[in-house]
């Protein structure tokens, strides 16, 4: 089966700092570009930030260039979203997901919550 299994939300206070881990399993991971995407109550899904097959530099929101860092670990099936100078407006569900010729795969979201 394939699973996307998101873990490393939490609450953090302004300008702190979290990183959110997205482990995959069940299909071929180096294979796809993945990306994080989040949701706040009562708005649409926002697209993050996604990093291609090989890793390397991501592609981030304006919203979030300059304090999200993306990152990929093909040994461990892994993505990361490395995340500072957090804002009461970055509180979200976050999202991974898995994106390869059409064939899309999500994973259950983690709770990032900015809040003094």
């Amino acid at each position: 089966d394939v699973q996307l299994q998101a873990s490393g939300g939490g609450e953090v206070q302004p300008g702190g700092s979290l990183r959110l881990s997205c482990a995959a399993s069940g299909f071929a991971f180096s294979d796809y570009t993945m990306s994080w995407f989040r949701q706040a109550p009562g708005e649409k899904p926002e697209w993050v930030s996604s990093i291609g097959r090989a890793g390397g530099a991501g592609i981030y929101a304006d919203s979030v260039k300059g304090r999200f860092t993306i990152s990929r670990d093909i040994a461990k099936n892994t993505v990361y979203l490395q995340m500072h100078s957090l804002k009461p407006e970055d509180t979200a569900v976050y999202y991974c997901n898995a994106l390869n010729d059409g064939t899309l795969y999500w994973g259950q979201g983690t709770q990032v919550t900015v809040s003094s």
